[in-house]
């Protein structure tokens, strides 16, 4: 049960929830509208989103439009290796600023419907903590349902979490964190939320997880809208 005296931390998972609306919808995420759903009133304390960045940072205008939301960045460096696959994955970061900010919390919400962040959901509550997960449910573990105290399935409101019109949702299947594709965003409004003129800059992202082998060489290098 959720009481307004409850110290809030949000942890985003933001390329999950990129795949997710892209893959399943072909739209973008109101990240905006997702913190001010977490929080429902209570007593924020931190709002964090863990992105990668490029060298070219052509992310930038996304990156900036979150912070305007209040929402603090956690930024790694896109690693590029001599073979040409390029990897960026946040798990592991996530989930130590969990671990620990859990003396300064009493809910912790994920942003994510990744399943291997099951044990970390069972770390916090064996602390006495409240764990919410919200995330697309389409693309999001069962286990990870379970395992949270409350779970919010954005897609039952398509209309307040996703923005922007819809496009031909991808062919390279649901998120996870790995080997990049180029993407091309389409840059950001002041509110946070991404609109649909603008300048449009390219710039890498993580290649889905259930993506067969074929569709990530099909998509590898390939340039998309964001």
């Amino acid at each position: 049960m959720k009481h307004l005296d409850q110290r809030v931390g949000v942890f985003i998972d933001t390329q999950n929830m990129y795949y997710s609306a892209r893959y399943l919808f072909g739209r973008r995420v109101s990240f905006g509208h997702i913190v001010e759903d977490a929080v429902a009133g209570r007593k924020l304390i931190r709002a964090v989103a863990y992105v990668v960045k490029t060298k070219a940072a052509d992310e930038t205008p996304f990156f900036e439009a979150l912070k305007k939301l209040g929402i603090e960045l956690r930024e790694k460096d896109l690693m590029e290796y001599m073979s040409g696959q390029k990897k960026a994955d946040w798990d592991v970061g996530l989930a130590i600023d969990v671990v620990r900010m859990l003396d300064t919390v009493d809910v912790v919400v994920l942003v994510t419907g990744d399943g291997d962040f099951v044990p970390l959901i069972d770390f916090a509550k064996s602390r006495g903590r409240t764990v919410e997960v919200m995330a697309f449910r389409e693309t999001t573990s069962s286990k990870l349902v379970e395992a949270a105290d409350e779970y919010t399935n954005l897609s039952d409101n398509k209309k307040r979490f996703l923005i922007g019109p819809a496009r031909k949702p991808s062919a390279a299947g649901a998120p996870r964190g790995g080997e990049v594709l180029e993407e091309k965003p389409d840059g950001d409004d002041s509110d946070g939320t991404e609109r649909d003129d603008g300048p449009s800059d390219g710039f890498l992202m993580p290649i889905p997880p259930a993506a067969t082998k074929t569709a990530q060489e099909d998509n590898r290098g390939r340039r998309l809208e964001f």
